[in-house]
């Protein structure tokens, strides 16, 4: 039980970073932690090329953007798969070193046993906060939308009842009770499908986004974004 608390109360009263990825998820949790917490920045991690983020595709321009309209800095670091996570451990030893306490990132079905953020962070010397951790996948993204926040689709994949007609779509109750009738879930947390968030409650201002023309590679359709 005392597991259950810490991960996802994690937060309150200390100093953290944030595993961010500029998806709805990662922003939800950023919210609550900033509620209870002291934020010392955001973690982003890049493709070796240091061209794309490696969880959503995205520039490191517009996460910047992201970052700023927040008020936060990025650590960052390239990275390929082989030598993620030894990259990954440090740049939370440098956040540690800058005074975090405890990451926070935005899981919701992380379990209990094997998790690898438990891991990482105990390798760093910090503590480990996941305050969507276990929520109702529903609640969690239609809390995301009363919130405020402002969300596209950027990722789809195919083979999972997603359609390239999604992408671009924003995220509004509408919207993700469409979803739900088409058996997918609401959170896209079988991959389904990853958004950017644009605007909202964290935001001092909306950041200005360009859509390009529509990719496909394999089972998945994406959207590129530049910032404007």
């Amino acid at each position: 039980m005392d597991t259950i608390v810490n991960w996802k109360n994690g937060a309150h009263g200390h100093t953290f970073i944030a595993s961010f990825s500029g998806g709805k998820d990662s922003m939800l949790a950023l919210y609550k932690s900033m509620k209870v917490g002291e934020p010392l920045g955001l973690i982003v991690m890049l493709e070796e090329e240091g061209k794309r983020s490696r969880s959503h595709g995205m520039p490191p321009e517009l996460i910047r953007a992201q970052a700023e309209s927040i008020g936060l800095p990025v650590y960052t670091a390239a990275a390929s798969w082989d030598d993620y996570e030894s990259v990954f451990i440090g740049l939370l030893e440098q956040a540690k070193r800058q005074g975090a306490e405890v990451l926070v990132t935005g899981d919701l079905d992380m379990p209990v046993d094997g998790c690898w953020h438990d891991k990482v962070t105990r390798n760093a010397g910090l503590k480990l906060a996941m305050p969507l951790w276990e929520m109702d996948h529903y609640e969690a993204v239609t809390e995301f939308v009363n919130l405020g926040f402002v969300s596209i689709l950027v990722t789809v994949n195919l083979s999972l009842g997603m359609r390239e007609e999604d992408l671009g779509q924003t995220l509004t109750h509408e919207y993700i009770k469409e979803l739900q009738a088409r058996g997918i879930d609401p959170c896209g947390e079988g991959g389904e499908f990853h958004t950017t968030v644009i605007n909202g409650p964290l935001f001092k201002q909306p950041i200005p986004v360009q859509r390009f023309s529509i990719v496909k590679h394999g089972d998945y359709a994406f959207l590129p974004l530049e910032l404007l």
